[in-house]
């Protein structure tokens, strides 16, 4: 039965794996439609769950208004062409695996989606397996120390294709948990393999990652395997953990705290007990229907999303190309376009910009700058050169982002607000020696039209009012307003004055003054 609360989707493809996808949705009270041309499919399908309709046209799902989104199960070559028709139709996505063939053809895809703003995923399912959730987890903590090598392997005898080999059937799963728990691409990718059943196609393949710094890490995939394997190996210089799928949920993720004493010059192993990780039994792909399902209803990032597959197939596209070259090393030159600039947007070279950030009309992001990920630059806004904003910035339309100008994580620049770089500006004189930088921390706000004059500070989550002009140092959480600027109060984190007793009647924060200093000392809820 269908749930009102819930977007609805269709699946294309209701074959081998799309089954899977057509149980989950319908489950979730979200399946509206199922297409496959196998009539005989179509038949089973609308039999077995009531309620649902099928259609015999790809186009038919594309023009039903009811459909929010599409989830393609159909075969890898026809990924790109069906999804690309799909997010023209204003349709989300949720793809298998790859996401296209080529990485040309992922970041045409990325960059539809964002232009749309619609939800583009990949099934990486293992991201959103418990296992790898505390995994990842545990490995941002620090748990276990600097990552040093990560080994994964998946094997079975099970289906064997023909149109694509096992590198790129089963490792987009491995590579998207190597990246994950890496949190960068590799630098140089090597892979080797043997095609003994079909000319061309690689039944077994080994496949080597280096990464800046000392991170290895190491693929093994193959069909021709007597027994299933799906264990991923990470080995930190603290301690060490194991995730094996084909264990109970109850042994799936373990903890080593391995060390290696050296008595003398020579290194011995100090083998330590396993610690059992609790985990919660979860079906990953239900788990993953559902992060798209939210994703696209309340406008919620899902787990990974295109970008995430986009960086997958660009490293599987350099796997590839070794793999071809007889194992030569390929080197993964830049990075991938990971953001999404408008055609009419600038972006020089020398330029670092991070996932998730979206150039928008008649912008221009100058050499030398630096943009963090989900960024957002609005029309007609001006970066650089060698400015450097943060992670989750939102500058608005008409801003210009001045040399010496440091934006940190979650800035707000409102409509049409200025910043300077030199005090005493002359048409005829060159004083790019005099600049004085500005800083405006963690969370600060400026209002529209507000001015702030080079050379200052301006605290973390300070709120500057519309057509403020800021001409001096600005306390954390301050309220500016005026010109010039006069503080007016205090401001919460979330963006609501506190009152006199410093507390939030918006999130239920508390503050305190600790030597002439504002701060938290209770925690509330972001709104």
């Amino acid at each position: 039965m269908l749930k009102k609360d819930r977007p609805l989707a269709a699946v294309a493809g209701a074959g081998y794996w799309g089954k899977n996808l057509v149980r989950n949705f319908y489950q979730l009270g979200a399946l509206k439609t199922v297409f496959d041309e196998n009539p005989e499919i179509r038949a089973a399908m609308k039999e077995s769950h009531a309620g649902i309709t099928t259609a015999a046209c790809f186009n038919e799902i594309l023009n039903d208004p009811e459909v929010a989104g599409v989830a393609l199960a159909t075969p890898a070559v026809t990924h790109f062409e069906l999804t690309k028709k799909a997010l023209q139709a204003g349709k989300h996505v949720f793809v298998e695996k790859p996401l296209a063939m080529t990485a040309s053809q992922g970041r045409e895809l990325v960059d539809l989606a964002a232009s749309r703003n619609l939800v583009l995923m990949v099934d990486h399912i293992l991201q959103n397996h418990p296992a790898y959730i505390k995994l990842k987890e545990l490995t941002a903590s620090g748990a276990l120390g600097r990552l040093r090598h990560i080994h994964s392997r998946r094997l079975s005898f099970g289906k064997i294709r023909v149109e694509e080999d096992v590198l790129w059937s089963f490792a987009p799963h491995d590579l998207s948990m190597v990246l994950g728990l890496a949190g960068r691409r590799p630098e140089r990718v090597m892979a080797v393999g043997r095609d003994w059943l079909t000319r061309g196609v690689a039944d077994t393949v080994e496949a080597h990652l280096e990464f800046f710094g000392d991170l290895t890490a190491q693929i093994s995939v193959s069909w021709l395997n007597p027994v299933k394997e799906q264990r991923l190996v990470a080995i930190g210089d603290k301690k060490m953990a194991v995730f094996d799928d084909a264990l109970p949920w109850a042994e799936k993720l373990k903890l080593y705290a391995h060390q290696v004493a050296w008595p003398g010059q020579t290194p011995a192993a100090e083998a330590a007990s396993a610690e059992l990780i609790d985990l919660m039994e979860v079906e990953p792909l239900k788990a993953r229907c559902l992060d798209f399902l939210d994703a696209i209803g309340g406008g919620k990032k899902p787990v990974s999303d295109g970008l995430e597959g986009l960086e997958v197939l660009t490293t599987l596209e350099a796997l590839s190309a070794s793999l071809k070259d007889g194992g030569h090393k390929k080197t993964l030159n830049g990075e991938a376009r990971a953001y999404f600039a408008h055609p009419t947007a600038i972006v020089d070279d020398g330029v670092k910009i991070g996932a998730g950030t979206k150039i928008w009309h008649f912008s221009h992001i100058l050499t030398g700058s630096e943009l963090g990920e989900s960024v957002n630059i609005g029309q007609n806004v001006v970066v650089g050169p060698k400015a450097k904003v943060g992670d989750r910035v939102k500058i608005q339309n008409n801003v210009s982002v001045y040399e010496g100008v440091t934006l940190e994580d979650n800035v707000f620049c409102g409509p049409s607000m200025v910043f300077t770089n030199v005090h005493n500006p002359r048409a005829n004189v060159v004083r790019k020696n005099e600049y004085r930088p500005t800083l405006l921390k963690r969370g600060a706000s400026v209002g529209a039209n507000a001015t702030v004059v080079c050379g200052h500070t301006l605290g973390a989550w300070c709120f500057i009012g519309a057509g403020a002009v800021v001409a001096g140092d600005v306390p954390d959480y301050a309220l500016m307003v005026g010109n010039p600027a006069r503080q007016r109060g205090w401001m919460c984190r979330c963006g609501i004055k506190l009152s006199d007793s410093l507390v939030c009647n918006g999130c239920g924060r508390t503050y305190k003054k600790a030597d002439g200093k504002m701060e938290p000392v209770s925690k509330g809820e972001d709104k």
